[in-house]
């Protein structure tokens, strides 16, 4: 039975992540950065639903001296993980010139210096073993840059540079690496539009509505599941013909 780590599980996308992977079969590795009682309550349920091992590890990826430590409480409780999902992140609205530089920073490390570092942690146990998946989490907003998200925009930009080149390094040796880029998706993330801007973004994608963590999942799992390994370095794109 392998063993999938992801971060970001107390959220939308982390959660149903874990959701579809367990239905899967894996044990989980669900980490959280603050929220710890979500991630015990969906480690929990995995258990009791799909009769799977899941455990609850705090992955703070802004501070990424700790993410090591992390890595090897994973390990100790369930073993070398064979999947890794790099869902963890922030986001940041507002105009880049009054971002604050430790704004900047603490979102660089959270949404691309962490996935970055917690992956070189996993990656030499994945070659050793000849396999592994790595899916990482863009976002649209990566490919094609969003105003007042720009910080943001250049992390998921750098994450998508970071999948593309490690795919080729990674893949003589087993290791598969993928990303996804949602689309506007139905999480907490954003929650804090109005119910006038919600529909006004609805109105622009072809689709008729926003994606759903489930919609995101479902292509994690794909990509994870063996029937996509000629895939390598690709960015799956999922936001309902939006971009």
């Amino acid at each position: 039975m392998s063993i999938a780590l992801i971060t970001g599980a107390s959220g939308g996308i982390g959660s149903a992540a874990a959701e579809r992977l367990a239905a899967a079969g894996h044990d989980i590795c669900a980490g959280y950065c603050t929220n710890r009682e979500s991630a015990a309550a969906l480690c929990c349920g995995l258990q009791t639903k799909y009769g799977v091992r899941a455990e609850a590890v705090r992955f703070d990826l802004s501070d990424t001296a700790g993410i090591a430590a992390a890595v090897g409480e994973c390990i100790s409780t369930l073993g070398e993980p064979d999947i890794l999902i790099n869902n963890g992140g922030r986001e940041h609205i507002g105009l880049f010139q009054d971002m604050t530089d430790s704004e900047r920073i603490g979102l660089m490390n959270s949404d691309l210096t962490g996935a970055m570092l917690l992956t070189k942690a996993v990656l030499p146990s994945m070659i050793s073993r000849k396999r592994g998946y790595i899916v990482n989490v863009a976002s649209v907003w990566g490919e094609v840059g969003a105003s007042c998200e720009v910080a943001y925009s250049a992390a998921k930009a750098g994450l998508i540079g970071f999948t593309k080149a490690l795919a080729k390094e990674a893949a003589p040796s087993g290791v598969i690496v993928n990303a996804v880029s949602p689309g506007f998706i139905d999480t907490r993330m954003n929650g804090q539009l109005t119910a006038e801007e919600r529909a006004a973004l609805i109105a622009d994608i072809p689709a008729d509505r926003a994606g759903t963590p489930a919609d995101i999942a479902e292509a994690i799992a794909f990509l994870c599941s063996g029937k996509a390994d000629y895939m390598i370095g690709q960015v799956l794109r999922i936001d309902g013909g939006w971009i």
